[in-house]
């Protein structure tokens, strides 16, 4: 057990299903065999779940790691004493979205600390971390400038491929606005780095197109003649395995066939539908370019079902294992993505 990881594992959306899904995960004895997980949030939110579900677990309000138990049985939660009383499931709520900022806060910094291998956050509600008075778009962008990085990208982990995005939160106009070869020689370069960082040796990482058929020699759009091709053949020049533009109908398909260890899609939908419709329980978020590692679920706070007990934690089963598997790779992060701020 000594020899485990320690992963600290945010609740999300104490409204939403992230503790349900938090505490499922935790409750598991496999759990146990592949890392020692400490929640990290409210103490009572994690209570009531456990009594809604009927689960005969113990919750263990603790101060600090250390304290920690690592017992079956036993859900050992770094008490934040933010949410005090019970608050209406699936509605959003300043004093959740306060919850959810702390419980990121807190495990970023014991990640930065080294007192715990890595973060694995369940899902926050925007409208409620902005009600809070945050002003990030998410969890990435808050990870990001706590963490003092200006690199932070997405990746995808799905039936060992890694999906990497040169665009993402963006507007698909916006998005298509910023396929430049510039932008598209940086996501390359940043994709390429973190299949190393994570174990890839000689990694192979495929171009999606964007547009159908790839362009069809400028029929359909220039964007993969005056941008994607140029910045593929940069890429190819300087040593480094990459092809395309490959069409995106099937550029997904031959990754998790193996023919690709990455691919990288050029907006946000394209990897996510791809991913997400191959497999949604086993898909998992990995946020690279950070000096700490951090996992996450690839959905979101779900509050139509919040409170119901009918949420799956198939998501959060694969980021918590996915974190503990990635784990050994972490201790390379700081002196691949320095941070600027402890």
């Amino acid at each position: 057990m000594s020899d485990l990881p320690v992963l600290a594992v945010t609740l999300g959306d104490p409204v939403g299903i992230g503790p349900e899904i938090t505490l499922k995960t935790l409750a598991e004895p496999e759990a146990l065999q592949l890392a020692r997980g400490v929640a990290v949030g409210d103490a009572p939110v994690l209570d009531r779940v456990a009594r809604h579900l009927g689960l005969s677990v113990e919750i263990n309000p603790i101060a600090t790691v250390a304290d920690a138990r690592f017992t079956p049985g036993v859900i050992d939660v770094l008490d934040l004493g933010v949410v005090t009383e019970d608050l209406p499931w699936g509605e959003v709520n300043a004093t959740a979205g306060a919850a959810a900022v702390g419980a990121i806060e807190v495990a970023t910094r014991l990640a930065l600390a080294g007192e715990v291998d890595a973060v694995v956050t369940a899902p926050i509600n925007k409208e409620a971390i902005w009600a809070a008075g945050s002003q990030h778009l998410g969890h990435t962008e808050m990870l990001g400038e706590l963490t003092g990085s200006t690199r932070f990208n997405t990746m995808f982990w799905v039936s060992g491929l890694k999906i990497f995005f040169a665009t993402r939160h963006l507007s698909l106009r916006e998005a298509i606005d910023r396929i430049t070869r510039e932008n598209i020689e940086h996501a390359i370069r940043e994709a390429y780095t973190a299949l190393e960082v994570f174990g890839t040796e000689k990694p192979r990482l495929a171009v999606a197109a964007l547009n159908p058929h790839g362009g069809e020699n400028g029929k359909f759009g220039d964007e993969e003649i005056v941008a994607i091709a140029p910045a593929v053949a940069a890429a190819q020049a300087a040593g480094l395995d990459v092809v395309g533009p490959i069409p995106a109908d099937s550029v997904f398909h031959q990754g998790i066939q193996g023919r690709f260890d990455g691919v990288l899609s050029l907006y946000h939908d394209q990897g996510h539908i791809a991913s997400k419709t191959y497999d949604f329980d086993g898909t998992v978020s990995v946020t690279v370019g950070l000096p700490i590692l951090r996992t996450s679920v690839d959905h979101g706070t779900a509050f139509d079902i919040a409170g119901t007990g009918r949420a799956s934690h198939g998501t959060m089963r694969a980021a918590f294992k996915a974190a503990a598997t990635l784990a050994p790779y972490a201790r390379k992060l700081p002196a691949i993505y320095p941070p600027s701020v402890r």
